[in-house]
């Protein structure tokens, strides 16, 4: 395992320096620099689904719901690792040249182990099923690829379990929805992934979802991270909030369960919600001055994050960390996309072949039709990178 201890200490030395303004800036999604203190600037959102996302070209492997018919627990590992290659190649290069921008970080909030219940859902393409089962055995397979091994001083990169918790629709009101599940379902069917993500993958971020639980959103539902997340599972690593669920708690037309960002931002860090990937936290000195959460609290959240940074090796010397040598070369590198176009023949899953059409026969005139038939992009799925070349519908057959 990981020297956790040191690392737990610098960021203890660390927050001790900081001002309350200062803290409260750190755990913004994209925390400032504090040249005093040498931090740098860190953007904790970046994405990788199915390849590293949305910061160039990168090798684009097979959506998560394809990668799941293939039942490879060892091959969606090879992806993820993979994946984090490229992820720390992007961020050795971007980090070069001080771009420390949006999507170019080490902490992927991937991958979605939420249960795929309900088709009319629009994102159950990114999740591992309708199995809880199978959902936790790839879920800790792609985490233990995208961290690395847990002998090596420095993680590799960060995974996420999202979203947590009963996130799987209805998409159109999830910022004001109440979803409620009996204990049984809770425990048998939208926990165990999250459980053994945790437990077993030691999975260094969670993320909590837009939605109500029994009453109080997830990102300030002290039953979820709590409870069940910290108290019965053990969990001491770092919970992120999805992007803007802070101000549904106040937002009219939303939860409206908080008055206003202060109260919101106090109700979320005192329930265990570390970073923000928003703006409310930047009323954290306020809510501080009114009573509403002490100091140290925050510092608890802030320790988490500071840990973190400082097991990637994020604000060490690049010579230190042996991550750090790979080079750009590695993205979407012959090898990479030899093993995209495996991942995408094992997801192939043949339910009959009725009077042997399969394979095709040469000789037989085929029509491809409708508006994908020679369209690209639609291929490339969502929370995706940039394949250097898409070959179409028409083009493969």
């Amino acid at each position: 395992m990981r020297d956790r201890e040191k690392a737990r200490q610098k960021a203890k030395e660390l927050v001790a320096q900081m001002t309350l303004e200062e803290r409260a800036s750190q755990l913004r999604y994209d925390a400032p620099a504090i040249p005093r203190l040498g931090v740098p600037t860190y953007n904790w959102w970046n994405e990788a689904l199915h390849g590293v996302a949305r910061a160039g070209v990168a090798t684009s492997f097979p959506q998560a719901i394809a990668m799941a018919a293939a039942f490879d627990e060892e091959l969606l590992k090879t992806v993820g690792d993979a994946v984090a290659t490229e992820g720390r190649a992007k961020y050795n290069e971007y980090s070069r040249h001080d771009d420390r921008d949006i999507y170019k970080g080490l902490t992927f909030w991937s991958p979605n182990v939420n249960i795929f219940r309900d088709p009319r859902w629009g994102r159950g393409h990114e999740t591992y099923g309708e199995d809880p089962y199978l959902t936790s055995r790839l879920g800790v397979a792609y985490v233990e690829g995208l961290q690395g091994s847990q002998d090596d001083e420095y993680m590799k990169t960060a995974a996420c379990a999202k979203h947590f918790a009963v996130h799987s629709g209805p998409e159109g009101v999830r910022h004001e929805f109440d979803a409620k599940a009996s204990k049984k379902d809770m425990y048998e069917t939208y926990l165990p992934a999250f459980k053994n993500l945790v437990q077993k993958a030691h999975v260094k971020e969670v993320m909590c979802a837009y939605n109500r639980f029994e009453g109080e959103p997830c990102c300030g539902s002290n039953r979820l991270l709590m409870q069940i997340l910290r108290d019965e599972w053990g969990y001491k690593e770092i919970v992120v909030s999805d992007c803007w669920a802070i101000s549904d708690f106040y937002n009219k037309g939303a939860h409206e369960t908080d008055p206003d960002k202060q109260h919101a931002s106090a109700k979320a860090v005192l329930s265990g919600t570390d970073v923000e990937c928003g703006d409310s936290y930047a009323s954290l000195p306020e809510a501080v001055k009114e009573g509403l959460i002490d100091e140290k609290q925050i510092d608890i959240s802030l320790k988490r994050l500071m840990k973190a940074r400082f097991e990637l090796g994020e604000m060490d010397e690049p010579s230190q960390v042996s991550w750090a040598q790979i080079p750009y070369s590695v993205v979407d590198s012959k090898e990479h996309r030899e093993l995209a176009l495996r991942m995408a023949r094992e997801s192939l899953v043949l339910l009959q072949n009725n009077q042997s059409l399969l394979p095709l026969n040469k000789n037989l005139k085929v029509a491809v039709v409708g508006p994908n038939a020679n369209d690209s992009v639609m291929q490339w799925g969502n929370y995706n990178g940039f394949p250097s070349h898409t070959i179409t519908l028409l083009e493969g057959i």
